[in-house]
């Protein structure tokens, strides 16, 4: 007897989405997509020297960490604009839990780079493959851009000591700024010139040289592309006067010589101990760089009504990282300026990715002798122009108008990030934004409600003019029932029937119930047992379908006093009269 293996296209679809796209790819998207790479490729090629900078590794390896991986996410990715390569935050974060286990400059730490790159790639493809991109629900957006705010602040505070010309380190805002200050008589003062125009003028590239543009008659595609091409020209610059008057000579420190070659393969595990030293710095890297890659991706989607999935961006991404762990990049996740670019420039598919993968390899082959003199103070202003778009403090006043505990993380988070470091700032910032979570729904909102008149509807007695009467009394509860809450919902049942002599009924209306735990349900059968006590039966009105079927398992059902109404205006024709006296509104309320 044999048989055949069935096989589903749709599933090999899923996986490699470049099967969905290529199949319809045409030559419109071609020359698109060409376009997007030509302008990204240009604006890619400083900053993935400066990240590679940024994360304490020689400037070829923000080459090699851009050519691989985005070919592997043109393949494996969902999203037609996000741009993968090497990112600022991560490379802040690769810097930090690199530094920890080696020295800046030494095989060791290149080893290590390539190792921490693996372990996210391993751990994206993990989470991808078993559907476990929800997960990163678990940090609030506030949190989030808590964290990118105090980051952008610490990426430019460590990219001063390029700026100077000076010997400086550190990880948290305090020991930069010490060390900083303790070099600072060894400033050099060609360098700090250098960094300065350098800087002032990708500040003026990138507010004033569009609209000068604009107005000189160029149009807005080609005012764009010169626009993008600023830190070039900065590049070019800055690099020719060093070179021609060999300011290398006098103290301004240079990237020097870069191997003229495509990525090497290179093994990334050397050791189990490295491995477990780097686990846990590898997860916040994969969770920071897939919540800020998948904002970016659903953001641009959205404005062409593109669909994203989570699930396979986890896996374009671990792909990505593992690739540029087996050809001596570091960890990568998708940008947000050169997604934007990207998208801006007519990117219509991942494609775009490719191309500019080869418009790198073509650079790496060819280009890396013209960067001989290129300045590290250049490289270092291209950084601190890049990541102080992403310091954001309007969000303390937003959360502090809207949200008291929210401003209180994203507080928190900031002054953690900056104070003890990156690795502390975020794993502050899950652990927050989980408590947070719990603080928030440990304490539902909870409502009497009555019947407004003339209508079906029940509505808060604090807030509107409603019917209502004695013998029953209605309980609005606006959150999913679980073991953080369950008891507040006891406390607060129990503490309203206290005293009330003409009480018969309490119903519990359950619209906005979506679960109820093993916990709620313990509760809830101590409601029951309770109210049976003091004479009062306990119902529940408008459950939804999935919490009944899980409640038709367990002996609730069968043990309640009451009944189960399908609406609560049933319940109130049921039970009690629905033209009783009417309940007048609390003055000044704060329920809702």
């Amino acid at each position: 007897m044999s048989s055949k293996l069935s096989f589903d296209p749709r599933l090999l679809k899923r996986y490699l989405p470049i099967l969905d796209w290529g199949s319809k790819y045409n030559s419109a998207a071609f020359a698109n997509d060409g376009v997007a790479a030509i302008i990204v490729t240009i604006m890619l090629i400083p900053q993935s020297l400066a990240y590679a900078l940024l994360a304490g590794l020689p400037p070829e390896a923000g080459l090699y960490a851009s050519i691989v991986p985005i070919m592997l996410y043109t393949v494996f990715g969902t999203s037609r604009a996000l741009a993968v390569g090497p990112v600022a935050v991560v490379s802040l974060m690769t810097a930090a839990a690199v530094g920890q286990v080696a020295e800046q400059g030494t095989a060791g730490y290149a080893t290590a780079a390539i190792t921490l790159a693996f372990l996210s790639g391993a751990m994206l493809v993990t989470l991808g493959v078993f559907r476990l991109g929800f997960l990163a629900n678990f940090l609030s957006h506030p949190v989030i851009a808590g964290f990118i705010t105090a980051s952008g602040i610490l990426i430019a505070a460590s990219q001063l000591k390029h700026i100077f010309g000076v010997s400086a380190g550190g990880h948290t805002l305090l020991h930069l700024l010490e060390s900083l200050w303790t070099h600072l008589s060894e400033m050099n003062f060609i360098t700090l010139v250098i960094g300065v125009l350098a800087t002032a003028f990708l500040f003026w590239v990138r507010k004033g040289l569009k609209p000068l543009l604009k107005k000189l008659g160029l149009g807005p595609r080609l005012a764009d592309v010169i626009t993008k091409a600023g830190p070039v020209a900065a590049v070019f610059v800055t690099t020719l006067v060093v070179g021609v008057f060999r300011l290398d000579e006098h103290g301004v420190r240079i990237v020097g010589e870069v191997p003229q070659s495509l990525p090497p393969f290179t093994w990334p595990i050397s050791s189990l101990a490295l491995l477990k030293q780097l686990f846990i710095p590898a997860l916040l890297i994969s969770i920071i760089g897939f919540v800020e890659s998948i904002s970016v991706a659903q953001t641009l989607a959205a404005k062409k009504r593109q669909r994203v999935d989570p699930d396979q961006e986890l896996i374009g991404l671990g792909a990505a990282n593992l690739g540029a762990a087996f050809t001596g990049g570091f960890p990568v996740t998708g940008g947000f300026s050169r997604s934007v670019v990207n998208f801006d420039a007519g990117a219509e598919t991942p494609a775009a990715g490719a191309f500019t993968a080869v418009g790198l390899a073509i650079a790496a082959l060819f280009l890396t002798p013209l960067i001989y003199f290129l300045p590290q103070a250049t490289l270092a202003a291209t950084i601190i122009v890049a990541v102080l778009s992403l310091v954001d403090f309007k969000i303390l006043k937003t959360t502090w108008a809207y949200s008291r505990a929210d401003f209180t993380a994203v507080l928190a988070t900031i002054v953690l990030t900056l104070v003890s470091g990156v690795e502390v700032g975020v794993s502050a910032g899950v652990i927050l934004s989980i408590a947070l979570h719990l603080y928030k729904t440990s304490k539902p909102h909870i409502a009497e409600v009555g019947l407004v008149p003339g209508t079906e509807h029940f509505r808060n007695i604090n807030r509107h003019e409603v019917l209502t009467t004695p013998a029953v009394v209605t309980i609005r509860v606006d959150e999913s029932l679980y073991f953080a809450n369950a008891r507040f919902l006891e406390d607060y049942i129990l503490d309203r029937v206290a005293g009330d002599e003409a009480l018969k009924h309490i119903v519990l209306m359950c619209p906005a119930v979506n679960e109820i735990d093993t916990s709620a349900l313990e509760a809830l059968e101590e409601i029951n047992r309770r109210l049976a006590d003091g004479g009062i039966q306990l119902h529940l009105s408008e459950v939804k379908g999935p919490v009944m079927d899980r409640l038709q398992k367990s002996h609730f059902l069968h043990d309640l006093t009451g009944q189960v109404f399908l609406s609560q205006f049933a319940a109130m024709k049921a039970l009690g009269d629905v033209t009783g006296d009417v309940t007048s509104p609390t003055p000044a309320s704060d329920a809702a």
